[in-house]
């Protein structure tokens, strides 16, 4: 989980943007990483393939406090969208702090959301974790297509645990940071149970 860097006097948490390809996590990054000061953030990676790419960037959050003298980092990733990718899937989950699901809020995406959600629960239990005990928020992007399902309806489906969820277009930025602030905040929780 955290990795604690004494020397900075730093505690660095992962937090991963998990759904199924094209559904808005690297747009989510992009939005982050544009609107975040840059004396706060670290260099945007992209690790690409032919059909798909994985981001990372880390900021320091400036205003959330220290936890016993040390500050938070956070370092966002993405993973790949496609299911063929599932190796790198895992390996960028391992260490995970917090996830963001990002569901696609289009009609006919609705199975690539669940096959993507079933996907990760998965690929968690692999690495030793259990959903439950993983603070993870849900985000239904792309609110502003005609083909946009009803909340209600993703909710039954791709939040069965009643999880905090955020609408979202992350093309113009709206619940963006909105879902960022609320999955910072429940890893701050977990950290400070665990100090």
């Amino acid at each position: 989980m955290s990795f604690i860097n004494y020397s900075s006097r730093e505690i660095n948490c992962k937090i991963v943007y998990y759904g199924p390809g094209l559904c808005g996590k690297t747009t989510n990054l992009q939005h982050i990483y544009r609107k975040t000061r840059p004396d706060a953030k670290g260099k945007m990676i992209t690790l690409a393939t032919e059909s798909e790419r994985t981001l990372f960037f880390d900021f320091l959050p400036l205003a959330l406090g220290d936890i016993k003298g040390f500050k938070t980092r956070f370092h966002l990733y993405t993973v790949p969208g496609q299911i063929f990718y599932d190796a790198s899937r895992k390996l960028i989950l391992k260490g995970v702090d917090g996830i963001v699901f990002v569901a696609d809020s289009q009609a006919e995406r609705m199975d690539a959301n669940i096959e993507s959600y079933e996907n990760m629960k998965v690929n968690l239990d692999d690495q030793g974790y259990s959903l439950s005990q993983v603070p993870y928020v849900v985000q239904y992007n792309k609110r502003d297509l005609p083909s946009a399902v009803p909340v209600a309806e993703l909710k039954k489906v791709i939040n069965p645990d009643c999880v905090p969820d955020f609408e979202a277009v992350a093309s113009d930025g709206a619940g963006v940071f909105e879902t960022l602030k609320t999955i910072v905040k429940l890893v701050l929780i977990e950290l400070k149970k665990s100090s």
